[in-house]
């Protein structure tokens, strides 16, 4: 794993801050201007985290970023309140209790809905701001006489009145904001959110629970706009009602969107851009109404040509002249070949205790389930042992992948109950089924492409060391108990050590199959259900995928769906067979292979003509 430089980040935003009051203006820019960035790039920050960081675009970040303000406006206007630190802060709470709520209604649903929802949410305040609560607001006139920042030592108060004196205050705010922000997005906190906004019903399933992640990075962004909003009622002496408007939120996505999301300086630079450019057309230019039209144009040539921000780009160029310094590396194959069978047996990875170590583990009765008038499975009685290696086959469409679906606890049977060590799991989610310690790989490869190999076993590790919701935002993610040795023992256990810093999105097929396999196995299950994880390899990696999933099962009990007959008989000492959603015959793989009911289901007769 490549070490980086202590604090460089730290240094680097601390030297650029003291830089810029006096490098900017001899590019153009004005104080109040410079002063502006530092505001909007730290909105920006909090939106980046729910943007960039989570995948949740909202455009409400208006209505908490006018809500934080124009509470912190009113106290220090409007009572006898004068610590503008105090009124800052708690105009910060203010909005995060607001975001509270308004996420409990907008993140019930995912997508362009979500979206839609905030756009409806900041209309909503910005109607209330002009009309129910005016006397308080004051309207379309907003709140004037709001006092410059000070800071109350007790035996002094220091005064941020002049231009230098403002810049330090929003500089030092800055950077107290993106300290904070750093430090979540290098929690495992932060890696669960990443692991959201790549492949949500993937973390879900790993036993996290992502509503309530979404929610806490919800009210993290809300803080963060309220505070800014704050902030610039003490920058202009006045609170403006514009700050409810929408435009405020269509701003701060495309000054996340040209500085670049996902980056946390990305929204600074944005501001930046479109804070000059747009003081450059209007003062320098005079091109009146037309300046929104130009900038317009600008911003879609920026987001067109660099995909990923200005921030992004200067990432990639750093990461393209460290490959050409260090030079091509040799690449792992997919395949494990000159690994012997038994290495993987040295790699140990824990199982979840269970109420007993015999008898039955997990038993499905009566189990049914219809779509409409449509019968994936019926009335399907089923058992496994402790310690049982149970092979499913069955014609395509015999309702395999929705049986496994139900026992995972992704799909709720229509009829029927399983039990699952003990206790019935019949209606528990998935969440709560992963961390009771049943947990499933998937056909189609659910990765977390964008991240390495290692950042992905470290999901998994943590839905099992953390259980599923941790409000460890502040937590070093590698002083997490056990993570680093967990996540090394499953990698060894799927021979991908030597693979752990690649991306994912790197990998050939057959690293990503085992990848696959790594994931549910480093959620330390008792009961590992596979889906086809031989599906797609060639004859030498199906052996030793058989081999591998041989040393996994030992201590651990397993259910294998696969198409590959001949390695399911080698793997499985029990197959069960399904057709038309229900059990055909149940056996030992030689039984299985002589029974005339399983050539009739998969030969539709043919076998006995030919005979």
């Amino acid at each position: 794993m490549r070490r980086q430089i202590p604090f460089l980040v730290e240094a680097l935003t601390i030297l650029g801050l003291v830089a810029a009051p006096f490098v900017l203006p001899h590019l153009g820019f004005n104080p109040t201007t410079i002063n502006r960035i530092l505001v909007w790039g730290l909105v920006g920050i909090g939106f980046d985290l729910l943007f960039g960081y989570t995948g949740l675009l909202s455009f409400g970040q208006s209505a908490f970023f006018g809500s934080g303000g124009m509470f912190a406006a009113y106290l220090l206007t409007q009572t006898s309140m004068h610590n503008t630190v105090a009124a800052l802060l708690i105009g910060t709470v203010v909005a995060g209790v607001i975001g509270f709520f308004i996420g409990l209604i907008a993140l019930r649903r995912t997508g362009i809905y979500f979206a839609m929802i905030t756009v409806a949410i900041a209309e909503v305040f910005f109607f209330i701001e002009f009309n129910p609560l005016s006397a308080f607001t004051g309207g379309e006139n907003g709140l004037p006489g709001v006092p410059t920042p000070n800071l109350s030592l007790g035996f002094t108060t220091i005064e941020f009145s002049s231009n230098m004196g403002m810049y330090g205050f929003l500089a030092f705010c800055y950077f107290v904001g993106l300290m904070i922000a750093l430090r979540l997005v290098r929690s495992p906190f932060g890696l669960v959110l990443r692991a959201i906004r790549e492949n949500p019903l993937r973390a879900q399933a790993l036993g996290h629970n992502i509503q309530r992640y979404k929610l806490a990075v919800f009210v993290v962004a809300a803080m963060y706009a309220g505070f800014a909003g704050g902030l610039l009622a003490l920058m202009q002496g006045f609170m403006p009602p514009d700050a409810f408007m929408f435009s405020t939120s269509g701003e701060i996505v495309m000054q996340t969107a040209i500085g670049g999301a996902g980056t946390l300086f990305g929204p600074l630079l944005g501001a930046a851009v479109w804070l000059y450019l747009s003081d450059f057309f209007q003062t320098v230019l005079n091109l009146g109404a037309t300046w929104r039209l130009i900038l317009g144009i600008v911003f879609v040539l920026l987001v067109v040509f660099l995909r990923h921000g200005l921030a992004g780009a200067i990432s990639d160029a750093y990461r393209w002249m460290r490959r050409g310094r260090q030079g091509a590396q040799p690449q792992s194959g997919a395949s494990v070949a000159g690994r012997t069978p038994g290495t993987a047996s040295h790699a140990k990875v824990g199982r979840k205790p269970t109420k007993s170590k015999d008898g039955v583990l997990l038993s499905a009765t009566g189990l049914t389930k219809h779509y409409g008038g449509l019968a994936a499975n019926s009335d399907i009685d089923f058992s496994v042992m402790h310690g049982e290696i149970r092979g499913i086959i069955g014609p395509n469409g015999a309702g395999k992948s929705t049986f496994f679906k139900m026992l995972t606890c992704e799909v709720e049977p229509t009829a029927g109950k399983i039990v699952f060590d003990g206790r019935d799991i019949t209606k528990m989610g998935v969440i709560d089924a992963c961390q009771m310690g049943l947990t499933k790989s998937y056909q189609i490869n659910q990765l977390f492409e964008k991240l390495t190999v290692r950042q992905n076993l470290e999901i998994a590790v943590l839905g099992e060391v953390r259980g599923k919701f941790k409000l460890d935002m502040f937590r070093n993610l590698h002083k997490v108990r056990k993570l680093d040795h967990h996540v090394e023992g499953t990698a060894a256990l799927v021979h991908l050590s030597d693979r752990l810093d690649a991306p994912v999105s790197e990998l050939a097929y057959g690293e990503k199959r085992r990848l696959e396999i790594g994931l549910a196995l480093a959620t330390s299950p008792s009961l590992l259900l596979l889906d086809e994880p031989l599906a797609g390899m060639s004859t030498q990696e199906r052996v030793e995928t058989v081999a591998l999933l041989k040393a996994i099962a030992e201590g651990r009990t397993l259910i294998v769906i696969d198409h590959d007959m001949d390695s399911l008989f080698e793997l499985a000492g029990k197959v069960t067979v399904l057709q038309e959603g229900r059990v055909l015959v149940e056996g030992t793989p030689e039984e299985i292979k002589n029974n005339p009911l399983v050539q009739e289901a998969y030969l539709g007769g043919v076998h006995e003509e030919m005979v």
